[in-house]
């Protein structure tokens, strides 16, 4: 049996190989990665301007 492609995988499937296969480093790297890469989204008041969320930000 070959690993999947753990880029090309959906972030489902590729906790459940994780889960399924806890010994695997490499997918649980990749895994860890996954879920680090976003960064948080940031929620802003409705009164503000355009601009203003560009200078907060």
């Amino acid at each position: 049996m070959s690993k999947p492609n753990f880029h090309s995988i959906s972030k489902a499937e590729l906790r459940a190989y994780v889960i399924a296969h806890q010994d695997d480093q490499e997918a649980f790297y990749a895994l860890a990665d996954r879920l680090t890469a976003k960064p948080p989204s940031a929620t802003y008041p409705a009164s503000m301007t355009p601009e203003e969320i560009h200078k907060a930000y």
